[in-house]
């Protein structure tokens, strides 16, 4: 052996192995459209967070003149129909729509990966009944579903994500159920089955986490589908008159939208912009969670 081969072998043996965080990270940074995305989301989240701070308009208080255009008064997207402040009702109704998001797109992991981890691990009698129960809430209108539960329990932020979440985790339920069909018989399942380990710590210990990365991505893109969800409900008439959000603003000024485009215009295009961020990262983290094309 040479002694540049020697140097080589030398160098290459030092080298240390990249960690799985790193390597995702740089999957996910050297996607330009996932960064995009990623700080579109961020500035939309500062925006929603730290803008009541800079801009301290009540979202609820009549400010000016009804049906004010933008940029004819101190308030530059202008006034709804009942002179409250557009831009403060974006800025306050960032947080409320995207609190919805999130929690009702946590309800739907945790229903989902729950139905779904019971029924491709023990398979059998309980996968025959709970896809069934799956295939019962599949055919079932989603949103006419999530309209019942609203108008059941009131139309207040919790019952609403509790609605959206009720109706929209059967697909999440079904990616669970493949992945754990495919990992239950591996052989690092194999060798925990041997030492004793309980059904339990194999299902949550060993297989989910084995199971997340599609998982991870199915709960990035719940959270845009739940921000829709709750938009629509909205337009219906169904949200909560207490709180302001995108969804509501829509909904509000969905009567005057021929005389007042704005009211309904702006917090359309914070929810597409909101939408499109959420699932430019989830394609993102599809792409950077993949070890096929990580090894590429």
């Amino acid at each position: 052996m040479t002694d540049s081969s020697l140097d080589n072998f030398s160098t290459e043996s030092m080298e240390k192995p990249t960690s799985p965080a790193r390597q995702t990270w740089k999957m996910f940074s050297s996607n330009q459209s996932a960064v995009a995305g990623l700080i579109l989301l961020a500035i939309v989240l500062i925006f929603s967070l730290v803008g009541p701070l800079v801009y301290p308009v009540a979202p609820t208080e009549m400010v000016w003149m009804p049906l004010t255009p933008p940029l004819e008064s101190d308030y530059l997207l202008g006034t709804d129909y009942l002179g409250r402040d557009i831009l403060a009702g974006l800025i306050n109704g960032g947080r409320i729509t995207i609190a919805i998001g999130a929690s009702a797109a946590l309800l739907t992991i945790v229903i989902g990966v729950t139905i779904g981890a019971l029924s491709g691990y023990y398979g059998g009698w309980v996968d025959n009944l709970l896809m069934r129960v799956t295939e019962f809430f599949q055919v079932l209108p989603n949103l006419l579903l999530a309209m019942v539960v609203v108008m059941l329990f009131s139309a207040t932020l919790t019952n609403i994500a509790i609605a959206i979440g009720i109706v929209s985790w059967t697909s999440t339920a079904r990616l669970t159920r493949a992945e754990f069909l495919r990992l239950r018989n591996m052989d690092y399942v194999r060798a925990e089955r041997s030492i004793g380990a309980k059904n339990r710590r194999i299902i949550w210990a060993v297989i989910l986490p084995n199971a997340a990365p599609p998982l991870i991505v199915s709960a990035a893109l719940s959270i845009g589908t739940a921000i829709l969800f709750e938009a629509g409900l909205a337009f219906l008439g169904l949200s909560d008159p207490n709180n302001m959000s995108w969804g509501r603003m829509i909904g509000d000024n969905r009567p005057y939208i021929l005389d007042s485009w704005w009211g309904v215009t702006f917090p359309g295009i914070a929810i597409f912009l909101t939408v499109l961020a959420i699932s430019l990262v989830g394609d993102g983290l599809n792409d950077a969670l993949n070890p096929k094309l990580r090894k590429r």
